[in-house]
Parts: C-alpha cells; sequence; structure tokens
C-alpha cells in the first residue's frame, strides 16, 4: 500500500491558531461559567422517578420549587415518564432523608408515581473526591512526562505533556461551555482520554525518532511529515473503531454513560488530532535536529595506541 503524502506541517500554523481558540474559549468558559458539577462532587441527593403517562418537567420543577426544594435539576432519563431529580443540599432538612421528602411530595402531588432509586453524598464526600479526582488529573500528567523524558527526549516529553493538557483543558471546555453534568464518569473518561492521547503520541513519537535517525537527508519538517504519512492508516484506524463503540454507547448506552461516552467521544477526535499537530508542531518550535535523537556511541576500553 503506497504511503500518502500529505503535508500537515505546512498547515502548522491554522492548527496553532485553531488550537489557540480552542484553549481561549475553553478557558474564557471556566472563568464565566466554571463546571456544572455533579452530585458526586457537591454533594445532595439523586432520585430517579417513573410516571404512568408522559409528564411535563416544568410542571415537577414548579412543584418542586413550590415545596421548597430549590436550586435542583429536573431532567427526562431515557423517555418522557423518566424522571431524574439532581438536588442539592437544602437548609434545614435532613439531608439523609432528602430524597424520601421529595419523592413523597412527587407523590402526593402526580398520580402512579413509582420511586426507581434515591442516592444521597455528603458534601464532605463531594469535596474530596473533588480533590482527589484533581490530584489524579496532575498526577497522571507528571508521571506520563516523566515517562516520555526517560524513553525519548525532553523535547518529545513537552510535546507529550502539551498535547495531553490541551486535549483534557478542550475537552472540559465542551462540558463547561455547555453546562453537561460533570461526575466520576466524565472524570474516568479523561483519565481514558490521557492514556488514549498518550498511545497515539508514542507511535508517532517512535516513528518520528526512528525516521531522525534514518533518514540523512531532510529537514525536520520533512522527516515529520514523512512520519505522520506512514502512521496515518494506524492511527485513523484505531480513532475510527474507537470512535464508532463511543458513538454507539452514547446514543444508545441511556443516560447513566452518556457522560463518560461524550468526554471519550471528543477527546479521541482532540487526541488524534493534538498527536499530529500539537505534539508534533512543538518538536519543530524547540527546535529539534537530528543531532539530539542519535544514539552515543560506546567509547572502547582501550583504543589503538593506549596503554592500560
Amino acid at each position: 500500500m503506497k504511503t500518502p503524502n500529505f503535508d500537515f506541517m505546512g498547515k502548522r500554523t491554522i492548527a496553532m491558531v485553531l488550537s489557540g481558540v480552542l484553549l481561549a474559549v475553553a478557558l474564557g468558559s471556566f472563568a464565566m461559567n466554571g463546571l456544572n458539577m455533579g452530585l458526586d462532587f457537591t454533594g445532595g441527593s439523586l432520585i430517579e422517578v417513573g410516571f404512568e403517562q408522559e409528564v411535563d418537567l416544568e410542571e415537577v420543577r414548579a412543584h418542586l420549587n413550590d415545596a421548597g426544594y430549590i436550586n435542583g435539576t429536573v431532567q427526562y432519563f431515557g423517555s418522557n415518564r423518566d424522571v431524574l431529580v439532581r438536588m442539592p443540599p437544602q437548609a434545614d432538612i435532613d439531608q439523609s432523608s432528602l430524597g424520601d421528602e421529595i419523592f413523597d411530595s412527587l407523590e402526593a402531588h402526580f398520580a402512579g408515581v413509582e420511586l426507581r432509586q434515591s442516592n444521597f453524598v455528603g458534601p464532605a464526600v463531594g469535596e474530596e473526591l473533588t480533590e482527589d479526582g484533581g490530584l489524579a488529573l496532575l498526577a497522571a500528567l507528571i508521571v506520563v512526562m516523566l515517562y516520555i523524558l526517560v524513553r525519548f527526549t525532553k523535547q518529545f516529553s513537552v510535546g507529550a505533556v502539551a498535547a495531553l493538557a490541551h486535549d483534557v483543558i478542550i475537552t472540559l471546555g465542551f462540558f463547561s461551555l455547555f453546562q453537561w453534568t460533570f461526575d466520576l464518569t466524565v472524570l474516568a473518561a479523561l483519565l481514558a482520554v490521557i492514556g488514549y492521547s498518550l498511545n497515539d503520541t508514542i507511535v508517532v513519537s517512535d516513528r518520528i525518532r526512528e525516521n531522525f535517525r534514518r533518514i540523512r537527508k531532510g529537514t525536520p519538517v520533512e522527516v515529520i511529515n514523512q512520519s505522520l504519512n506512514q502512521t496515518l492508516g494506524r492511527t485513523l484506524v484505531t480513532s475510527m473503531t474507537t470512535l464508532f463503540v463511543l458513538l454507539a454507547l452514547l446514543f444508545a448506552g441511556g443516560e447513566v454513560i452518556r457522560g463518560f461516552a461524550m468526554a471519550l467521544s471528543i477527546g479521541v477526535v482532540v487526541g488524534t488530532y493534538s498527536s499530529m499537530y500539537v505534539a508534533a508542531n512543538l518538536l519543530l518550535v524547540m527546535k529539534i535536529t537530528r543531532e539530539d535523537l542519535l544514539v552515543p556511541e560506546p567509547e572502547e576500553e582501550n583504543p589503538e595506541g593506549s596503554y592500560p
């Protein structure tokens, strides 16, 4: 099969502008909107109820507000008869019984209401999960940087970590911009994005290093372009097969797994892009050369003309 010959690095300026715009939008959204943290992190009660007939969400919200349960979110959960209520801690109400009280209130107002599940997360647990989640992401990035530094060089290490941070920030930016719920399943997806993007970046970096050592004549741009074209088929096959599975989970997996599938789908697309245009582009910015990647020749113990 003939290797394609796309000029990836010829479009690197456009890619840098695109990444800059996406990062600016993501960071701006963080500053203005923050993340819509789920009950896993904020604490509160989650109640899933089923109705005999289709119900209007506005009517449910109005009833809960009139009953004194404020700042909660009400949404459909799979169908127009299944409703999910997320309620933060309420003043002057025992938080451990909040879910039961909300269900009793709904049962008294709507006919034929069935309780599917009722879960409670304390605020202390939510705060601990938030801190642990942030530390997990930071630890993953540090370990990745050390691993790439040992396996390759400092240029590859900086490029890989920059690409991973790029992927995580942009993925979180989508959740902040559209105010999708950020919970533990989304955090797990972010860690999976780091692993997926790292694997793709290592494959590309390995081929770049190999070609720098093998090709004696050729500019860094030409060597990197050739490396990206050689790994393009493998990258696309891996990304597309993974994405097909994630899209199936997104559209057919139900509400519980939707955040995970959404975060990982965005991460796969952005991670594929960053392995080519962020990690590889930074190698050029840091002026990598063939000499940086040559294996040092071992010194002879007794060179000619010397005496032990």
